[in-house]
């Protein structure tokens, strides 16, 4: 595992991550089809890192369950490491 800061450039990483956000009657981010929204509540995932903004302390990572993107804060991402991206 590594710390957020220590990553380094060009190379692939995901994490373990949670947001707070809407959530349809499964769960699931909203957006995913369509499925009626419920209400907000805590989703957990696990993502690729796409882009750490060292200075605002923020990364973006893609679910890798449901390929959406999300702004997340360093405090709510742990479990940081080496990622393979598998070609099908």
């Amino acid at each position: 595992m590594y710390d957020i800061h220590d990553i380094e450039q060009g190379k692939t990483y995901a994490c373990k991550f949670k947001i707070e956000i809407m959530l349809d009657t499964l769960g699931r981010p909203m957006g995913i089809d369509d499925t009626p929204f419920d209400a907000p509540g805590l989703y957990e995932g696990i993502g690729v890192i796409k882009i750490r903004d060292i200075e605002n302390k923020q990364v973006q990572v893609v679910d890798e369950k449901t390929g959406k993107e999300f702004v997340l804060s360093f405090d709510d991402i742990w479990d940081v490491d080496d990622a393979v991206i598998a070609n099908d």
